[in-house]
């Protein structure tokens, strides 16, 4: 989908183009090995998201370095991509590791040929450039088992064998109605599809109210990757869903069950400490121009209320099961603050020039 354009037929996810996996034994070809890979993210993509919550849980930051694209999509060739600017940390517009300025560059590293669409998050083999994988599903799964022996003293069990199955099956319910839902509804190319998709996203955030008002987390009793999902589509929800993609029969704070979970979540490290909702408003607003010519940013909603108390602990549980929080955040990786993400966007976002 080519976000200057207006859609003319359902949005459709297709799948990952290239979804090499990285192993502890090399089985598939790539070994996880330290400073070897690179994760190519975009703070604003949820996709993205939940494998930097991974990595950031598992306490990979040493072993995977990250790159932050800007959030605002450069127009090359007529079609978005994501971009290394100074905005964001990379002197010259260029990724200061893997020397490139549009990750589509990574793509045709690996393949001179390819001539598809451009998605984050990418892992990136450094020593070659070519892009290992944008498979958002599969990394994070990928991370959360294969890495162990990289990953930190206390690192929790984000998807434990026999919580598997419930783990998928929730996941994909989620995937179906809300992760994508929220896109297929914001991209109706008519009426009829779009009634169906957002009623497919309210009926699944009513089922989620009802499963999170007297369990704590999604699956058992600690977090887990279905929690990771769910949680990148929820903390967009009212920043941007509710009106951008016109998901706007409630908000999230009007469900008492979900934005407590929601709030515990972001309280929770690994959560609020990834997310910036700067960059979240700037690429929605700025990018979809298809309709929001304007590019007008929404200043709202004020995001100091995922501060406020929550009371989920009174529900047992415990966040990191029998392991423990991740250490702080590395010194080039923090978020701003929430007062300091909490103002008008002005021109500081405007499209990137190469």
């Amino acid at each position: 989908m080519r976000a200057n354009k207006l859609p003319t037929e359902e949005i459709e996810r297709d799948p990952a183009a290239f979804a090499d996996r990285v192993t502890a034994d090399g089985r598939f070809g790539f070994a996880a090995e330290p400073g070897r890979y690179r994760l190519v993210v975009s703070r604003a993509c949820p996709w993205a998201h939940r494998v930097v919550m991974t990595r950031r849980l598992m306490g990979l930051e040493e072993a995977v370095s990250l790159a932050l694209t800007d959030p605002v999509q450069e127009i090359i060739g007529g079609d978005p991509h994501w971009v290394f600017t100074e905005r964001t940390g990379s002197p010259g517009g260029r990724d200061p590791v893997l020397g490139i300025h549009a990750l589509r560059e990574a793509y045709l590293a690996r393949n001179p040929g390819y001539d598809g669409g451009v998605s984050v998050p990418g892992l990136v083999d450094i020593p070659s450039g070519h892009l290992v994988s944008n498979d958002f599903d599969q990394l994070s799964v990928d991370l959360a088992t294969e890495w162990g022996h990289l990953a930190r003293e206390g690192a929790p069990e984000l998807y434990p064998a026999a919580l598997r199955e419930e783990i998928d099956a929730v996941s994909d319910e989620v995937y179906q109605d809300l992760n994508n839902g929220v896109y297929r509804s914001g991209f109706a190319p008519d009426q009829r599809r779009y009634d169906r998709a957002v009623a497919a996203v309210f009926n699944r955030l009513d089922a989620l109210e009802e499963r999170l008002t007297d369990r704590r987390y999604l699956v058992g009793e600690h977090i887990t990757l279905a929690d990771l999902r769910l949680w990148a589509t929820l903390v967009r929800f009212d920043a941007v869903y509710h009106g951008h993609f016109k998901c706007n029969r409630r908000k999230l704070i009007e469900y008492p069950a979900l934005w407590a979970y929601a709030r515990d979540l972001y309280q929770t490290p690994g959560f609020g400490d990834t997310t910036e909702f700067e960059h979240i408003r700037a690429h929605y607003y700025r990018v979809h121009t298809a309709f929001n010519p304007t590019g007008v940013i929404a200043i709202g909603p004020d995001p100091r209320g995922w501060l406020s108390e929550h009371g989920r602990e009174t529900l047992g549980g415990r966040p990191f099961g029998e392991g423990t929080p991740p250490g702080p955040v590395p010194t080039g990786e923090r978020v701003p603050p929430l007062e300091e993400q909490d103002r008008p966007a002005g021109d500081d976002w405007s499209v990137p020039k190469s």
